[in-house]
């Protein structure tokens, strides 16, 4: 049987790259909501004020319609932390153009997390532009060395790493060396470039394994977009991995099976 338009949104957890250990419960009155969203000064701020603006979206509230200019240019901030909340919530709308619109653009920002969530909402658009990056949510993630120097790892191949975890240290010549820390969670899955080995500005340095849980939702969300296109890199998971969840294997072939219906 066919699946609805709102059931297989809601197969999509768009906010999975929300920030740990962050809980912004306190509500907020319309005006602090105001203020808290154009507190460029303090990031954090701007962090509670999505929250609490997800929570009405979820509700239907549609006086947060007044502020939907300003979550658009949030997706723009100078803070990635704030442009990662923000392709979050801009998924909640999906009959919003403006927000459309924004998360197209995301897909061309510097920061990967941003990307990813930007690709996870436009799924909830229907919109087939998130595909590469979904794709990429499956893959392992390629480290560039960020400028010249020395390289020093600080984690062995099969470490896990979080977001901001410290991969490696570039001695550069400077007091102090150059820190080159993890953009995304996952395992370090090769070392590309030697320890202790002279490197340059772009060189490919390491890759990282794909975290499950961007696996999990890469997979949920190109049930709603994917193409036979994507059906090999999907196909990869439909057999459980040893220490994954077998979660991930049944999301991969329920993805794959719908894919293939819409197949002419």
């Amino acid at each position: 049987m066919a699946l609805g338009v709102g059931t297989l949104l809601a197969m999509v957890l768009v906010p999975f790259l929300y920030w740990k250990g962050t809980w912004f419960g306190r509500p907020l009155t319309d005006r602090e909501l105001e203020q808290y969203l154009n507190d460029d000064a303090k990031p954090r701020h701007i962090q509670h004020a999505i929250a609490q603006l997800a929570g009405r979206l979820e509700r239907g509230d549609q006086s947060t319609q007044r502020w939907y200019p300003r979550l658009c240019a949030l997706g723009r901030h100078e803070v990635p932390e704030v442009r990662v909340n923000a392709a979050w919530l801009l998924g909640y709308d999906s009959r919003s153009e403006a927000f459309h619109q924004t998360v197209l653009e995301m897909l061309q920002d510097p920061e990967p997390l941003v990307r990813r969530n930007a690709a996870l909402s436009l799924a909830r658009f229907n919109d087939p532009a998130a595909r590469p990056e979904l794709q990429a949510m499956l893959r392992p993630f390629r480290l560039r060395s960020p400028r010249d120097g020395v390289l020093r790892y600080r984690l062995q191949v099969r470490d896990m790493a979080d977001h901001g975890t410290l991969l490696a240290r570039l001695e550069t010549g400077g007091a102090e060396p150059f820190e080159i820390r993890s953009p995304l969670p996952g395992k370090l899955q090769l070392k590309i470039a030697a320890d202790g080995s002279r490197v340059q500005q772009g060189q490919e340095i390491l890759d990282l394994e794909p975290s499950r849980d961007h696996v999990w939702e890469a997979l949920r969300a190109l049930y709603l977009v994917g193409t036979a296109e994507d059906l090999p890199e999907v196909e990869r998971f439909t057999r459980p991995y040893a220490d994954w969840s077998a979660k991930i294997a049944e999301q991969a072939q329920l993805t794959a099976k719908r894919i293939r219906e819409r197949t002419p």
